[in-house]
Order: C-alpha cells, then structure tokens, then sequence
C-alpha cells in the first residue's frame, strides 16, 4: 500500500511519526550524530542519543532544533528523509504530504526553512500546524467548537500556552522553557549543592524516575554517578523527589506565569469556559509528577493531564491527515 501522507511531530526532544491506518510508527530522539572530518551523518534517532557524552573528537551527536526551530538546515533535512524513508520505505510511488508541527510562536523564516527542508526531503507539500491546535486535537478537544478550551503545550523546547475557540488560537503564548531546560537545571542544581558533574542522560534519566512538580510527604531516591569537582574523581550521589521538584521550580514558575499572561488577554466569556473545564496538559514534560496539581495550587483553575500526553501533537497530526479538506483553513502555511 502506496502512502501520500505523513504526520510529523518534529520536536525539540523527540521526532513521532505518524501514518493514515497505521498510527504511530516512529517515536525516536531528535539527535543526530555527525563524523566531522567527512561532515556525514552516522547516525539518526535512538542510535545516535545513545551516543551523546560518550564519543571522542571527531564525532558529534546533535540536535538539529532549538526550542522548537530548525538551528541547523542542512541536518534537519537529513533527519526529516531518514524519518520518511522509515516511515514509507524507499520505493513508495508516490511523494506523500507532510503536516509538521511547529510552535505556535514561529516566524515567517523559521517556517519557510522547514518547509523547504520538508520539500528538500522528498515531500509533495509540506503544511505547517502549529503545535497548540495539534495538542488539543489529539488530547481530544472539539476545536471547532464556540466554548473556550485552553492547552498548555510542555515539550522539549518550548512550552506552548493557547485558548482555542473555532477552529482557532484566540490568545497564545510560546515561551522556550521546558524539559531540555528542566534537565539542564537539574544538572546546576547538582553542581551548585554537592559539587558533582553529571550528564544530560543522568539528569533526564533522574527527572524521569522521580521528578515532581510540587515537593511531598514521601520522598522518592535516585541514585546518580557524576565527577567529583574538587577532586576530580567519579562519584556516587543519591538525591531525591524533593530536591528535583526544588531545581526545577523555577522554570514551571516562569510557565505558570506565561498562562497567567494568557489568561491576562482572554476574553472573559472563554475565561469563563476555561474555569469550568479546566487546563489541559500535554506534551512530554506533562508527564512529571504532580503537575496538574502544581497549576491548581498556583493559578486556582483544575488541571488535567491528557491521556498519552507525549503523543498528543502526533495525534492531533493523524486527526488533520485524515480530515486535510476540512481542517486546512487551520493550517499555516502551504507550498
């Protein structure tokens, strides 16, 4: 079976992939790793993340976007045609067309580049969707409806905060912290309080196994291998869910307050909707613990979690394939 359309969720963290009828069939990293002296690409996806803090000089791995935007064309397009080649394989007849996710807060420039990198790559058309409708789509939102729905996107790159009201964004925000950040904070974090070098996997790998929005009862441990930095040598640590959710305070403060600022634009009728149904959370980041309660707390209104928050743009990409005709005035952009 020949296939004429993609789904891309091209994000800063991770690249999903989705087909008409098949669903998901790629959820792999956004790296790629590159051998310098011939400036190729060795490896794409799962492979090439596994070798990022562990490669010697000559060969780098590399993420081709930076909070949601392509900051190196060239490698970007190259990861795009080995995403399709997996997808549909070599030989397919026909070149399908792409919708690709983008922030909701990117620029005339910024779209043209992965389009034509979407083009370069060996896509018919390439639509552009901005990540907001995506999300709220695939976390099952009628966005075509006159009732308010507000989404707050939490990725890799950025942190998408928009109301939704038909079959458009009324008021948005798109602010460039979330999970890459929240790693990288919780690396400081280590440096600053016990003088220990770690890694971005180790940070990651910790946030996952027990980071929380908001500090509880019951601590939850982890243990984390770093280099000591006054010493020099390796060093063991075991730190907890309460320090996580101390590191990253900071940057789910600076999202509330970019919802905040949303809500500070909306009309009062949709503020009012959103108050009843509350914020629905989704994107890779929404699955840190304890986060719809940190938003509760923080800003009075029910939070909710989507349902396979991760994949929600992914979705939302599968939900337009299916219907282009009909959603295509939400689309962006088209070449």
């Amino acid at each position: 079976m020949f296939v004429r359309k993609i789904g891309i969720d091209l994000g800063t963290t991770n690249t999903v992939v989705f087909l008409p009828n098949k669903g998901f069939i790629i959820n792999e990293p956004t790296i790629v790793a590159l051998s310098l002296p011939e400036n190729s690409v060795l490896a794409v996806g799962r492979e090439a993340k596994e070798m990022i803090g562990r490669t010697p000089e000559d060969i780098v791995a590399y993420r081709p976007l930076k909070d949601g935007v392509i900051a190196d064309y060239y490698i970007t397009r190259a990861m795009l045609k080995y995403f399709s080649r997996k997808a549909i394989g070599r030989w397919n007849a026909f070149k399908p067309d792409f919708v690709i996710s983008a922030p909701a807060g990117i620029t005339t420039t910024e779209k043209r580049a992965i389009i034509n990198a979407a083009l370069e790559s060996g896509a018919k058309n390439a639509y552009i969707v901005r990540e907001p409708l995506l999300a709220a789509l695939g976390a099952g939102i009628t966005i075509n409806s006159s009732s308010g729905n507000m989404i707050v996107n939490i990725g890799g790159g950025t942190s998408e905060v928009a109301v939704i009201s038909l079959g458009g964004i009324v008021c948005w925000s798109s602010l460039r912290v979330a999970g890459n950040h929240f790693d990288s904070a919780i690396i400081d974090y280590v440096k600053k309080k016990y003088s220990i070098s770690i890694g971005e996997q180790t940070a990651e790998a910790a946030k996952i196994a027990i980071g929380t929005a908001v500090p509880t009862k019951t601590k939850i441990e982890f243990q984390i291998r770093g280099r000591d930095l006054i010493s020099g040598l390796p060093r063991d640590l075991t730190i907890n869910s309460n320090e996580i959710a101390e590191a990253l305070n900071p940057h789910l403060m600076d999202i509330a307050a970019s919802v905040q600022s949303v809500f500070n634009e909306t009309p009062p009728e949709l503020v009012a909707d959103v108050m009843e149904k509350g914020i629905i959370l989704s994107g890779g980041s929404a699955g840190l613990r304890n986060i719809s309660e940190f938003f509760k707390r923080l800003l009075g209104v029910p939070a909710y979690v989507a349902e396979e928050s991760i994949l929600c743009v992914a979705k939302g990409s599968g939900i337009i394939l299916e219907h282009l005709d009909i959603y295509k005035r939400t689309l962006l952009s088209k070449k």
